[in-house]
């Protein structure tokens, strides 16, 4: 019943808070830039203002599928950003080129984070079949769920990683979007606010991973009285 109460709870507030983001950026869509550049030229007049001149902007389908890849350095933007001139445009653009100024300043929550990616990548794969094997065996091979636990925790630990490095990206791009003009006195706090609502998905997807780690590992603790 706990399990289902957290589960039930952290939907929930992931789907409000969703609803929210697509709420925000559909309204500061509307609202184009003063001085009408596109999310394809904010981001690249941001990485030639912050010297890095060997990272791509690219076109990637779908819808908010924004993200930079470290690995080919790369600043993908979804079709309703890369050529939009809009407030909403500017903010996600900027913000994935912070994650490309974090990475040429070699940004030590991202470093960690990326040397993260191939251990969450093994956990996220085996990590749900282990919990079940480890509770059905509960009582009888208890370590088979301690190392469920181990596996979940990491992507835990990855969640809350995530937390500095993507708060840190947006803060760049505010100050950099302010800085270089691009926006003004009228339309900052308006990305400030669609950037901050993207960030409390991460907020709420970390938190949900905690409660969710609690809840096995007062599992195993159960059990483990109970022997």
């Amino acid at each position: 019943m706990l399990y289902w109460i957290i589960f039930i709870g952290f939907a929930l507030l992931s789907w409000m808070v969703s609803n929210r983001l697509q709420r925000k950026f559909e309204m500061y869509s509307q609202i184009p830039l003063p001085n009408g550049m596109t999310g394809r030229e904010v981001a690249e007049k941001m990485l030639q203002d912050n010297g890095i001149y060997d990272v791509k902007v690219t076109c990637t389908p779908g819808h908010l599928t924004d993200h930079y890849n470290p690995l080919n350095k790369t600043v993908n933007l979804s079709e309703s950003v890369y050529a939009s001139n809009s407030i909403a445009a500017a903010a996600v653009a900027a913000h994935e080129c912070g994650h490309a100024v974090q990475h040429a300043h070699a940004y030590a929550p991202l470093k960690m984070r990326s040397a993260l990616v191939p251990v969450v990548n093994f956990a996220s794969n085996i990590m749900m079949w282990v919990l079940l094997g480890g509770m059905l065996l509960l009582h009888t091979f208890p370590q088979l769920m301690l190392f469920g636990i181990i596996l979940f925790a990491s992507t835990t630990l990855f969640s809350f990683i995530t937390l500095p490095v993507e708060i840190n990206a947006s803060q760049r791009a505010l100050v950099w979007l302010s800085r270089a003009g691009i926006t003004n006195v009228f339309t900052h706090d308006k990305a400030e606010d669609a950037l901050k609502s993207a960030a409390y998905t991460y907020v709420v997807a970390a938190l949900g991973s905690l409660a969710t780690l609690l809840y096995y590992i007062m599992i195993f603790l159960g059990g483990s009285r109970d022997e």
